[in-house]
């Protein structure tokens, strides 16, 4: 972004009534949360481990500091959920680099606009406090980041010639020099293709280049037939993995480009994709990947020399499998007076869409059609409870099959890491998040490959039996049975206050086994039902202690 002035409106232009002559379908549905937000959104929304939603506000000094959580309901509904105030950034910042990181806490950085340019700061959720971190050493403003696979943040740095990077280390919390590259990347957007690189279009240009992680360098890749950035401020739009593994990049002069990648790790390959309808592009504009494959997308007007950042806003849905648009409603109907750099997109566990618009205190949910991918399915091999009562959850596609939502340069809001959530099965309705942490991988597309996560149980989740689902940017897993025993009496499997035969009946049901898809019975939490479980029990007969 580079000024201010595109918070000026511009009036509606002949595009509008461009719009209501097509033939517009409705594909998914809109509403809006119930609840309106403390105070009007300040742009950026992060998905925490455990669920929630932590949305910037622009409450505060100039630019705002402050945030605030949506928390779903009692049955997971975010869109009748609650708004609470976080703590306050010691920086105001408005666009800015993100990452949610392996061990739950959150990582900002810069502010195109604020008191935040050349800092960051760390926020620990389980705390709700923010800390300061070393300087990045250089601005950093509305740079991009991304999440290595081993979970380091390369983050872009804008100053000097807009080509360096730094790299954050959370476990240490320190910078160090990250590589330099081909191109500019300023205005950039970044895609983390399957093989973990990062891709991207250099500014201004009609080439591409790809960070390498084994050799930490970047590296040029091939030319793109099409121009996505306008002369005039320089702005494209969002980018995404799709489902074929191909990346899909818009542009702000309405052109789209579609990049396939080449063998073990060679050059790929780009080709023009479909010119975006009725005249618009995305001069910054939000963009989300529908558990159904389709890539939701806002877009404005083109830029022009007198407005670069021009009004309406439009909505479309892309289909990557007939490689066209489709115009469909919006948030606020089939246009909103202002460009589409003002909104942005978060993937929900629920498969839904959180949309937020700067200056309003009104949040807006969408629910698409069709059927979520297979091929972005979770699965749950296997679940198993250490001595501290955290549990680990192994099976495949934790983390998706790509980064959820995707703005440009100046918002990250990646969702590819796993969400846990427990249907209870006592009828009550009722769902609980778990908190997830630690997990083993941060790519997209990983298929086959083993991934794991760690996970924490709030102290509000009743004891008892309950659905388990792993959700990786809103598609879940099929439901697991899950069993929460009372640490203080673990041995109750059937939860009748006391250990007795009955318990012993069902223990000795499963025995040899994992006790069923819950484990069941799985007192001494190996995994598997056998003479340590029926030792503990034993020792555990009578009246469960209070």
């Amino acid at each position: 972004m580079n000024n201010l002035t595109r918070f000026g409106c511009a009036t509606l232009t002949a595009l509008t009534a461009l719009a209501t002559t097509q033939n517009t379908l409705a594909a998914g549905t809109w509403r809006t949360v119930t609840a309106a937000a403390p105070a009007a959104s300040g742009g950026g929304m992060l998905l925490l481990s455990d669920g929630t939603v932590m949305a910037k506000s622009s409450a505060g000094p100039q630019y705002g500091n402050a945030w605030n959580r949506l928390t779903p309901d009692r049955t997971g509904n975010y869109g009748t959920g609650t708004w609470t105030a976080l703590a306050s950034m010691g920086q105001t910042r408005l666009y800015f680099s993100s990452q949610v990181l392996r061990d739950g806490r959150v990582y900002v950085a810069g502010g195109e606009y604020g008191t935040g340019l050349a800092n960051a700061e760390i926020y620990n959720p389980l705390t709700n406090t923010w800390a300061a971190l070393p300087a990045p050493g250089a601005n950093v403003s509305d740079a991009n980041t991304e999440m290595l696979p081993d979970g380091r943040v390369l983050q872009a740095l804008v100053a000097g010639t807009l080509r360096s990077n730094v790299i954050f280390n959370p476990t240490t919390n320190t910078y160090s020099a990250g590589p330099t590259c081909v191109g500019i990347h300023n205005e950039s957007a970044w895609v983390k293709l399957a093989d973990n690189s990062i891709l991207m279009v250099d500014r201004h240009a009609t080439t591409s280049e790809r960070y390498r992680p084994s050799t930490n360098t970047w590296v040029a890749d091939a030319n793109v037939p099409v121009a996505l950035y306008d002369d005039f401020g320089f702005e494209c739009g969002g980018a995404l993995l799709l489902p074929n593994g191909r990346a899909f990049f818009t542009g702000a002069t309405g052109n789209t480009a579609i990049y396939t990648p080449g063998v073990n790790g060679a050059n790929g390959t780009w080709a023009a994709g479909p010119v975006m309808p009725l005249g618009s592009g995305t001069p910054d504009a939000p963009m989300a990947m529908l558990p159904n494959g389709k890539i939701l997308c806002l877009a404005s007007a083109i830029p022009t020399s007198a407005n670069h950042f021009p009004s309406p806003t439009l909505c479309f849905e892309y289909d990557y499998l007939t490689n066209t648009f489709q115009q469909i409603f919006g948030p606020t109907g089939l246009t909103y007076n202002s460009s589409s750099f003002v909104w942005t997109f978060l993937n929900l566990p629920t498969g839904q869409i959180l949309a937020a618009l700067q200056g309003s205190s009104t949040y807006w949910i969408y629910t698409p059609d069709g059927t979520p991918l297979a091929a972005g399915k979770p699965t749950v091999s296997g679940v198993t409870r250490a001595t501290d009562g955290s549990y680990t959850l192994t099976g495949t596609l934790f983390n998706g099959i790509s980064a959820g939502s995707t703005y440009g340069d100046d918002w990250q809001m990646n969702t590819n890491y796993p969400i846990v959530r427990l249907a209870a099965t006592n009828g009550t309705g009722n769902v609980y998040y778990t908190r997830t942490f630690n997990w083993n991988l941060t790519g997209v597309q990983t298929g086959s490959t083993v991934t794991t996560t760690q996970m924490t149980i709030p102290a509000k989740v009743p004891y008892g039996t309950y659905s388990l689902f792993v959700t990786a940017n809103g598609i879940a897993s099929d439901a697991r049975g899950f069993w929460y025993p009372k640490p203080t009496c673990p041995s109750d499997i059937d939860f009748d206050g006391a250990v007795t035969g009955s318990d012993l009946a069902m223990l000795l049901t499963g025995w040899g086994t994992t006790g069923g898809v819950g484990g069941l019975g799985d007192i001494d939490g190996d995994g598997t039902l056998g003479g340590g479980d029926l030792s503990i029990m034993l020792n555990a007969w009578g009246v469960c202690p209070p």
